[in-house]
């Protein structure tokens, strides 16, 4: 199933249904199949998930020393960071979201989907 995000002031947004429901539980704490992001709520929007993008970095970060201080080796790669977490970053699946969002703060347009 796909999400479509449309807003006046973007180009639609279209999303794989578990990267949606992912980021919509971010921004709004439920990933409903419908829904509007009025003007007013696209700076708490945009900063939850701008903090969750930090925090994702930041539990890499973590992966990556504590595997490298448990097994370290020649190479300096102790253990495979695919293996540990999800092999595409939370910030590549928000980036567009971000763009959008950011677009739609400026240009006052709410962001809304499954309409």
């Amino acid at each position: 199933m796909l999400f479509k995000f449309k807003s006046k002031a973007a180009a639609d947004l279209i999303m794989l249904a578990p990267d949606a429901r992912r980021l919509l539980q971010i921004m709004l704490g439920h990933g409903t199949e419908r829904g509007i992001i009025e003007v007013a709520q696209l700076p708490e929007v945009i900063a939850r998930l701008e903090a969750a993008v930090k925090q994702d970095e930041a539990a890499r970060q973590q992966v990556r020393e504590n595997a490298i201080s448990a097994n370290p080796q020649p190479s300096g790669l102790a253990v495979d960071e695919a293996e540990v977490l999800d092999p595409v970053r939370l910030s590549q699946r928000a980036a567009p979201m971000v763009k959008m969002l950011k677009r739609c703060q400026a240009e006052e347009s709410a962001v809304v989907w499954g309409v």
